[in-house]
Parts: C-alpha cells; sequence; structure tokens
C-alpha cells in the first residue's frame, strides 16, 4: 500500500464516517401537518375504518357515526348519501398463498393486510396494516359541502372471473346516480386491483375527487432506529421522475405535479397505490414520534384522482409486499426504485451482478451464510486480474524500498525534494506509482455495492448462521451498559473479526510498501474507523468483509508463489539502464515545474 493507495482510502473512510454519522438529522417534536389549501378545503376530519375479522364473512351492528345526529343532520351533511350515513358493517377475508386482506363494507376499504409468508422479528404475524395504523377517506366536494366517501356503507356483491375474486361494494342513490368500488383478488401475489365508477354524479361534483391515504408504518424489525433511517415515501411522477422523502427526514412535505404512483416504503415492505392512468396533483408528508415505538413513521398521501377518470372507472392497483428486487421490478415501471442500490456505477454492479449471482445461489443453497461466502469467492475470482497487478505493483515497491529509504535520508527535511527523487527513480526504472491504485479503484464499486446490497436484502431477513440470529440486523453478542458515541450499545463480533482481520491485513501490506510515519499510522486507523461504521450494520455486510480478507490472505500467498522479486530486481535494473538516456515527457516536465513552483511558493511564505 503506498502514499497514494492510502491516502484515497483515507478519504473514503472519513466520507463514510461524515455519510452514516453526521448527516443523520437530530430528531425535531412531531407537529400537525400543513395541508395545502386547495386540497384542506376538501378535507373533513379524519374517518374511521373498518375492523379485521375472521376469515368468514359475518356481519357486525354498526352505531350511527353520531348517535345524538338527527335525520336532519345526517341529511344536511350527506345530502343525496344519507341513507348510506348508517348500516351494518360486513367484513369479508379474501386470501391466497402470499396474503389474507379484510375488506368492510364501511367505506369499502382494506382494513386489515397479513402478508402470509413473513413474521415479524418477535416471530408474530406480519401485519402490514390494519385499522388502527391506516386510514383512508375519498372526499369529494359539492355544492357548499364536503363529503368522505369512506364513511358510508356499501351494499357488498362477491362473484368471481376465471381465477379472480371480485368484489363490488355500492352506493344505489337512484335516479342513475350510484358509487362503486370493487377490488379484483389475485389468486397469488400481492397486487389487489381497485378501481372507483361513478354513474351519474358529473353535475354534482364541484372538484376532482380526493383520496387520502394515511398510513402510521409499524415497527416490524429488531431495531426501531434503523427501521426510522430506513423508512420514507416515494413516488414516481408521469414524467417518468422517481423522487422521495430522504430516509433520514424526520419530517418533511411536497406538493407533487402529476404522478403515477405513491409509496409507504420501510426497511424490507411497502404499501403503495399505483394509478393506471395518474393523480391530477398530489400532496405527501411525513413525520416521526418519538415516543411511540410501535412505529417508524407516519406518511399521509393526498392524491386528487381526475374527474373524468372516475366517470368512466379510475383503476388503480394496490401493493402490499416485500422489498424484493425481483418482485418489485414487475410491479410497475420504476417501482423497483423503491430498493436504493446506491449510485449509478454502484447501482449497475448491484442490479447486474451482485443480485443474479446472490439469486442464483438462492436456488440451490438453503444457507445464507454458505452463500455469502461463494459470493466472496466469486467476487475474489472475478478480481483476481486486478489484484494480481496490484500485488505485483506492491512488490515492485518493496524492491526499491531500500532506494526510497535513502532519498528520505538524503533529505529528511526536504518533503518536495524527496518527492522530486521518488519520481526521478520511478521514471528510471520504468515503474508508476498509481499503477497500484487504479486496480484498487476499479474495485471500488463492487466493494461499496456490499454497502447498499447487505442492508437491502429482505432474502437475509431472520436467516440465522453461527452465532447471528439474523443476517438483516447486527449480531450482538454483548450488550454494553452504556452508549458509546458513534458505536453504539453492543459489541458486534463479526464486526470484530473483520476488523482484527483487516488490521493483520494492513500490517501484513505495510512489509512491502515504503510507507513510513504518519500515513502507515493512518493505515492501523482505518479498520478502527470501520469498525464504529459498521458495528449497527447487518451481521452479513462485516460477515462479507471478513471473509474477502481471509480470502485475500490466501491468494497474496498464492501469488507470491509466482512473483519472484530477484526477477523483478532484474527487470527494474535493466528498464534503469535502458531509460538512463531516455528524455523527460512533457508531462513529467510539467509536473516537475509544479512541483518547482509550489516549492518557490512555500520559500516566499516563510520569509
Amino acid at each position: 500500500m503506498d502514499k497514494n493507495t492510502a491516502t484515497g482510502l483515507i478519504l473514503i473512510s472519513l466520507m463514510l464516517i461524515i455519510y452514516f454519522q453526521f448527516f443523520s438529522p437530530t430528531a425535531e417534536p412531531v407537529e400537525e401537518q400543513q395541508i395545502p389549501q386547495e386540497i384542506s378545503k376538501q378535507m373533513p376530519a379524519d374517518p374511521g375504518i373498518g375492523t379485521s375479522a375472521d376469515t368468514e364473512v359475518r356481519q357486525t351492528q354498526i352505531a350511527p357515526a353520531d348517535e345524538t345526529a338527527t335525520l336532519q343532520q345526517l341529511q344536511a351533511r350527506y345530502g343525496i348519501f344519507t341513507d348510506a350515513a348508517t348500516g351494518d358493517e360486513v367484513i369479508t377475508t379474501l386470501e391466497n398463498d402470499d396474503v389474507k386482506i379484510d375488506f368492510s363494507s364501511k367505506g369499502g376499504n382494506i382494513s386489515h393486510v397479513l402478508l402470509k409468508e413473513y413474521l415479524t422479528y418477535h416471530k408474530k404475524p406480519l401485519i402490514i396494516l390494519d385499522d388502527i395504523s391506516t386510514s383512508t377517506s375519498l372526499l369529494i366536494g359539492t355544492a357548499g359541502n364536503t363529503i368522505d366517501l369512506k364513511e358510508l356503507y356499501y351494499k357488498v356483491l362477491q362473484t368471481k372471473k376465471a381465477d379472480t375474486i371480485i368484489l363490488e361494494y355500492a352506493l344505489d342513490l337512484g335516479a342513475g346516480k350510484s358509487v362503486h368500488q370493487t377490488y379484483f383478488f389475485p389468486p397469488a401475489g400481492f397486487e389487489v386491483g381497485y378501481e372507483i365508477r361513478f354513474k351519474g354524479l358529473d353535475a354534482y361534483l364541484q372538484s376532482d375527487p380526493v383520496f387520502r391515504w394515511e398510513n402510521k408504518m409499524k415497527n416490524l424489525e429488531h431495531d426501531v432506529t434503523e427501521s426510522r433511517i430506513r423508512a420514507t415515501m416515494n413516488y414516481y411522477t408521469t414524467d417518468g421522475v422517481f423522487d422521495g422523502f430522504s430516509e433520514r427526514d424526520d419530517m418533511d412535505e411536497e406538493n407533487l405535479p402529476a404522478t403515477k404512483w405513491i409509496s409507504f416504503k420501510q426497511h424490507f415492505f411497502t404499501s403503495a397505490i399505483i394509478a393506471k392512468g395518474r393523480f391530477n396533483s398530489a400532496y405527501i408528508s411525513i413525520a416521526v414520534d418519538e415516543t411511540d415505538t410501535s412505529t417508524v413513521k407516519t406518511g399521509i398521501a393526498m392524491l386528487k384522482v381526475p374527474a373524468s377518470d372516475v366517470a368512466a372507472g379510475a383503476r388503480f392497483t394496490y401493493y402490499f409486499g416485500p422489498n424484493n428486487y425481483q418482485i418489485l421490478k414487475k410491479v410497475t415501471k420504476g417501482f423497483d426504485k423503491n430498493i436504493y442500490l446506491g449510485w449509478p456505477p454502484i447501482n449497475f454492479v448491484n442490479k447486474y451482478l451482485i443480485i443474479p449471482v446472490f439469486n442464483f445461489l438462492e436456488n440451490y443453497i438453503s444457507n445464507y451464510g454458505i452463500i455469502i461466502i461463494i459470493l466472496v469467492l466469486f467476487i475474489k475470482l472475478l478480481l483476481f486480474p486486478l489484484s494480481y497487478k496490484s500485488y505485483l505493483s506492491m512488490a515492485k515497491t518493496k524492491v526499491l524500498k531500500p532506494e526510497l529509504d535513502e532519498i528520505k535520508k538524503q533529505f529528511p527535511d526536504d518533503t518536495q525534494k524527496q518527492q522530486q527523487e521518488q519520481m526521478k527513480l520511478y521514471r528510471q526504472v520504468g515503474v508508476n506509482p498509481l499503477s497500484g491504485c487504479v486496480p484498487m479503484l476499479l474495485q471500488m464499486p463492487i466493494l461499496f455495492s456490499m454497502f447498499y446490497f447487505f442492508p437491502s436484502s429482505i432474502e437475509l431477513r431472520q436467516e440465522s448462521f453461527l452465532w447471528a440470529d439474523d443476517l438483516s440486523t447486527y449480531d450482538s453478542v454483548l450488550d454494553l451498559p452504556f452508549f458509546i458515541p458513534f458505536y453504539g450499545d453492543h459489541v458486534s463480533l463479526f464486526v470484530v473479526l473483520m476488523t482484527a482481520s483487516t488490521i493483520l491485513y494492513t500490517w501484513s501490506t505495510n512489509q512491502m510498501t515504503a510507507m513510513q510515519g504518519p500515513m502507515k499510522s493512518m493505515s492501523y486507523m482505518m479498520p478502527v474507523i470501520f469498525m464504529f461504521v459498521l458495528n449497527s450494520f447487518p451481521a452479513a455486510l462485516s460477515f462479507y468483509y471478513f471473509i474477502s480478507n481471509i480470502i485475500t490472505f490466501g491468494q497474496q500467498a498464492l501469488i507470491k508463489k509466482f512473483v519472484d522479486e530477484d526477477k523483478i530486481k532484474a527487470i527494474l535494473d535493466e528498464n534503469r539502464l535502458r531509460n538512463r538516456d531516455k528524455k523527460k515527457s512533457k508531462f513529467q516536465l510539467k509536473l516537475e515545474q509544479a512541483m518547482k513552483a509550489s516549492k518557490d511558493t512555500s520559500k516566499k511564505k516563510r520569509r
């Protein structure tokens, strides 16, 4: 590891510390969300929605929304919808291999969603939403009034077409006027079709209907702090722009243009609504209640549905399911971006290299610890040519080490003169001092892709290996009685092993370089910095880097057998003779001029 390599790695580690630690905003008190004026005019008090039920259809007597309300008051509030303001609630439960969903005739709502193949961290059924955590409204503006169609009681009709169950909720208002909310429940998968259709209400509506969805995203994982960091709201516009709140935002809001879909994205699961056409505009907001550990964040979406679409039958799709890349990319355009896999080069590596290889190994191996080991072997084999070039560069530096040390002795107090003489030596023997950096830089996209792949991989969720009971979170082997800043309140053994192996690798590498003084000391600080950064990261990530270090030792031992340092020295001596009378290149001349100018400037400052 030469000076340039060490400098690059130190800068990278400092960037990581800043990114993972200092960019996290301080928690702010939760305040009442501010709703845009044009939407708030259509927004009544928050309505309640139906309750969960057993697998059979059942009826439950529900009292009117206001038991003291007179018929005149109901008519004043609901107008032509008065007859539907009171009634019986019917709960219908539908299920396939993946989800179990309760539908309520009060509002025609989805009131309860269970993901059948998953459990919470505490091994309880994973309910992604229920009537306590979520509420929806369908707001229509009429002459002098705003009515929430989700407060009303609908008649339900269940039919079947091929393998799809059709659940229709209808309000017959007479005189050819009606409201229909229809769900299309598939035989498998996490998507549910949804349609809103108004008949004969064109003259009655004063503006576009507004669909409001408030979702208190449940805490389903081990670490509520990490879950909050990973939770956000995303959206995709009709112009093909994907965006959303920063995952570290504790409170934010935004007005959106025409939008295709919005999602309530959590660490490993997402709830979303997708328009077949579009939402004319939207308002979204997010907030955190630090005192409520049962939820991670609360999101609100207010979506304007085109009145013309509603008249013809506005079609949507609900998604309630895992953040699995292979599943999300089939839902709709841009939906896979709910899983953040890094900036473009890293994203490319994850999408087209890491994920395909990982999924391929899943088909044949059930133990994810073994899969990670094989993944390391595959990556190391793929990068072997670059590793070989990097080692060869270090071997050349090791051969030149006595001469480099001699230069430092000759000019102990003149760093610029040292650099000039070192460059002269490199030029004479035909060694490029950056040749060791280039292979390492080319490996960086794969190195950093793991920072995004493992924390986002739902496949690792609740998968155990050795002492780690869940590879998707940290492997705590010791809970500390106090909190250490930037480190945490626990000890991750895989991180300790990774740190120890990295320090050993650094020591081994430094034996082959000319690095001295502070730079050499800094190279040993880097593993300690990473120990602090990765202590609360998934155990799979630190295990990957630990195994990677072990295999790197083996690689170097193998390469060393095929690299003859005496032969390298002979080649460098031949180059020295060949280049003795060789003219300096334009680049070398400019570099020397720049160094000389810098030296002159330093002298003037000292005067």
